[in-house]
């Protein structure tokens, strides 16, 4: 039911026994958790010792640009707005740069027993401030074509994908972190132009999707994440997704509209949300509690175990790789014309 934050490098006893816990399917991980790569592959290794279980998840945020928690001996990766950038110059040439991305983040969580990264962001790069560049492109049917290749690219590695945040985060300008965020458009609107990259991803089996803390209230009164409409009437019927679908943190300020932890963790319950992230380590407490109130059944094992990720070579076989170097040139490249322009 929860993914859950721990506070530093190391596992303290508390949060060894909140891991134990059969309401805790997972752990998120951040920069706070982060001082290296054998460290934090040291800290996996912790937790799986801790939770054993296949059902058992580890995340993380490796978008790239801005969004890359873990950084020190790990590939540096370009936004994903450098592919959106080098459509507008070279379709073919951003799709494969597109795959290559996703390849490369994704092997090299997986060469340390990491399980997903939530990616790919597929909202549109319509100036909200908190996306910015973790968007591929305004266009939605280039967000698609991106996307697909993306996609493509964490599942040759052995990642499942979570594509994010529906029904689309990038056309507010809000900072759903820290303000509450309202797009005052229709359903037909969405369905337009966000709603479009969603639909085609879906399309391709894509096995998340990560809810939006925005209200859109020409659909609903509540928050997406806490919407029985956006979760159960169009991304479950009309869309026909079937896999699991993720609350965002609802420690954010973007959160709040349904109040305390304990409302929080019912609305989005209630609404159909199958994994709640609660990741700031002093709401952990407080959602373990409100689950154990509420009388909340854990999300099903075999259906979390669908995240987990596949078999996956050493950070040393990953390394002997000629065709991954290849990878990290063209990227490196990307990447340094971001920071150029």
């Amino acid at each position: 039911m929860l993914l859950i934050g721990t506070s530093g490098t190391t596992l303290t006893a508390h949060e060894r026994d909140q891991i134990r816990s059969p309401m805790v399917s997972g752990l998120v991980l951040f920069k706070r958790n982060f001082a290296s790569r054998e460290q934090v592959a040291a800290l996996v290794a912790e937790v799986r010792a801790v939770r054993p279980d296949s059902d058992f998840v580890i995340a993380v945020d490796q978008e790239g640009g801005v969004v890359q928690r873990f950084r020190e001996g790990f590939t540096r990766l370009p936004a994903l707005a450098t592919l959106g950038a080098m459509h507008d110059r070279d379709p073919e040439q951003a799709r494969a740069l597109a795959e290559e991305h996703a390849w490369v983040m994704a092997s090299e969580l997986r060469a340390i027993d990491v399980d997903i990264s939530f990616a790919p962001v597929v909202d549109l790069a319509r100036g909200n401030r908190i996306i910015g560049t973790r968007a591929l492109h305004e266009n939605p049917e280039v967000v698609s074509s991106l996307a697909d290749a993306y996609i493509r690219g964490m599942h040759m590695a052995g990642m499942a994908v979570t594509i994010k945040h529906f029904p689309g985060h990038g056309t507010v300008l809000e900072d759903t972190h820290i303000e509450s965020a309202v797009d005052p458009r229709s359903l037909d609107d969405i369905r337009e132009s966000d709603l479009l990259p969603f639909a085609e991803s879906i399309a391709l089996g894509v096995e998340a999707v990560m809810m939006a803390h925005i209200v859109y209230p020409q659909v609903d009164a509540a928050s997406a994440g806490q919407s029985k409409v956006w979760i159960g009437e169009v991304l479950r019927h009309e869309l026909g997704f079937q896999g699991l679908i993720f609350s965002d943190d609802i420690s954010m300020v973007g959160a709040g509209q349904s109040g305390s932890l304990e409302q929080r963790v019912k609305a989005h319950a209630e609404a159909g949300c199958d994994l709640i992230l609660a990741c700031q380590p002093d709401a952990v407490d407080a959602a373990m509690q409100a689950v154990e109130t509420l009388a909340l059944e854990p999300c099903s094992a075999d259906r979390v175990a669908t995240l987990r990720g596949a078999a996956a070579a050493t950070w040393d076989d990953l390394t002997d790789n000629p065709q991954r170097d290849v990878f990290i040139a063209r990227l490196d490249a990307l990447r340094k014309e971001e920071v150029q322009a």
